[in-house]
């Protein structure tokens, strides 16, 4: 089953960006979009930032038991592995 988790942040232009993590068959996908674009970009390394942010948000969702620890474990292993190859 797909969990999916969408949030939006403001760049530092002021503009909106919208990201998607997606995680089905056990691998994350990640895509954002700014406001005004009309296609999504997709990551195949996902920005350090988005995985700080997924984080944080499947913990909250952790908390309230609408995500799962598995969920927060592979994210965090994600972000260890982003760290050590810089």
């Amino acid at each position: 089953m797909a969990s999916q988790h969408i949030w939006t942040e403001r760049e530092q232009s002021g503009r909106k960006r919208e990201v998607r993590a997606t995680k089905f068959g056990g691998l994350w996908r990640f895509q954002a979009k700014t406001a005004g674009d009309l296609d999504w970009t997709y990551y195949e390394r996902p920005l350090l930032a988005d995985l700080l942010t997924l984080k944080e948000i499947l913990i909250r969702k952790y908390q309230r038991r609408r995500a799962s620890s598995e969920d927060v474990a592979s994210v965090e292993k994600l972000i260890e592995e982003q760290r050590a190859n810089g």
